[in-house]
């Protein structure tokens, strides 16, 4: 009889500790740009788990941009080896959604107690929204801004209080710049960024749009789109521009031979680490044009692909925690992107004073009253769009087609991967 009790007892003992060791869940999570966030994501990992000891985190192997980032959760979904925690870029959303990966965040937020003083503003958590989903919160967000080398620009008679306001008045600057310090170049435009972001950006920037309300036809073949690949053309025309990668660039500016730089402002602090002391750096505006005028968001979003109930719940605690005050911080003091959480913006404790002391870092900030989303392409053929653009405007940028004629031809090639998406919908 005391045996039965006592084998009771131990059973009853390791059953408790089966249970507890159920109870630990480790999520996985995938994210792109390691160069950029694997420290930021560790740390953030690391006051996590500090603060739910149930839970712990893995990552796997980051990807190197966002459109590896959804090529690889696409071939995970088909192996069922999704993550648990996406984070997708903004313009990267759409694809999950259309495959019924993406998980409705709406009943997660409709349970919380005070969501409305969270600090996800209406318009900022309209980034991750898809066909009416809440499909993703905002994890580190930018917008495109021009970095400016006060240095070379102030020999060429350009003051740090009245910097140029147009494109046109921008590579005056640069040429300026560019003979008034012998051996240095004018400016380079980050083109070849992510998801033709900075496409986007010149059509969006003068009121223009991708499509048309129906998604079935190329809308920025208008005037607009003219007018804003015209201008790319008018960059290399002279040789305002040389035809460099980013990277090289990047290595000219911040060893002082480039004058203006246009990228987003999530390689601020790469940027300005790199800098150091060697000249004025100061960054401004992207130039908008008329009432219409607006910036693409650009960043990513956190996504929950969890299906399972036990890493849902663990999943949305951790989407909470690193979207919100704390993990922002985090985000926006290990990078240069501006988080989608408002409260640590004023809060002396978090970010208010790092931005009084890095107003460079604020330029972002500052432009959110002119900000709308990166745009996604609809169909299985979305992201080949997004490659058609990008090919047609290295012709413009290697001046091996004239702009007009890379217009038209992109607008020909987008055209018919569109009807072939509409097909097979």
């Amino acid at each position: 009889m005391q045996f039965k009790l006592l084998f009771g007892l131990l059973a009853g003992v390791a059953l408790i500790g089966n249970a507890a060791q159920a109870a630990k869940i480790e999520l996985i999570v995938d994210y792109p740009y390691p160069d950029m966030f694997n420290t930021v994501h560790e740390g953030i990992a690391k006051r996590f788990t500090e603060k739910f000891p149930d839970y712990t985190v893995k990552f796997r192997a980051p990807t190197p941009e966002y459109e590896a980032a959804a090529q690889q959760a696409l071939r995970h979904a088909v192996t069922r080896q999704l993550a648990d925690v996406s984070y997708q870029g903004l313009n990267r959303q759409r694809v999950f959604v259309d495959r019924n990966i993406a998980v409705d965040l709406t009943p997660f937020i409709q349970a919380e107690k005070d969501w409305d003083k969270s600090g996800y503003s209406p318009a900022l958590m309209s980034l991750g929204q898809v066909n009416g989903k809440q499909v993703g919160i905002g994890f580190s967000l930018s917008t495109p801004i021009v970095y400016y080398n006060m240095d070379l620009l102030e020999r060429a008679g350009v003051k740090a209080d009245a910097l140029p306001k147009t494109w046109d008045d921008i590579l005056a600057a640069a040429d300026k710049s560019r003979a008034a310090n012998a051996g240095t170049n004018g400016l380079h435009y980050d083109w070849e960024i992510t998801g033709n972001w900075l496409w986007q950006a010149m059509v969006f920037s003068k009121g223009g749009s991708m499509l048309d309300a129906s998604e079935a036809k190329v809308a920025f073949d208008d005037q607009t789109g003219r007018e804003s690949i015209e201008q790319m053309g008018r960059m290399v025309e002279h040789g305002t521009m040389q035809n460099l990668k980013y990277k090289d660039a990047a290595q000219l500016f911040v060893t002082g031979k480039l004058a203006v730089l246009s990228s987003s402002t999530s390689r601020l602090s790469t940027i300005e680490k790199q800098i150091g002391g060697k000249f004025k750096m100061v960054t401004g505006f992207f130039p908008t044009y008329g009432d219409n005028a607006r910036v693409p968001a650009g960043g990513n979003v956190a996504m929950m692909f969890a299906k399972d109930p036990a890493r849902q719940k663990a999943a949305w605690e951790y989407i909470k925690f690193a979207t919100g005050p704390e993990g922002a911080t985090i985000m926006t003091k290990g990078t240069g992107y501006f988080p989608a959480n408002t409260l640590p913006i004023d809060d002396p404790a978090k970010l208010k004073g790092y931005y009084d002391a890095n107003p460079n870092q604020y330029t972002a900030v500052r432009q959110l009253p002119w900000l709308t989303g990166w745009y996604a392409f609809p169909g299985e053929n979305g992201l080949k769009i997004t490659d058609v653009i990008n090919d047609h405007l290295q012709t413009v940028f290697d001046k091996s087609t004239k702009p007009d004629a890379a217009l038209d031809a992109m607008t020909r090639d987008v055209q018919k991967l569109l009807k072939l998406s509409l097909i097979h919908i």
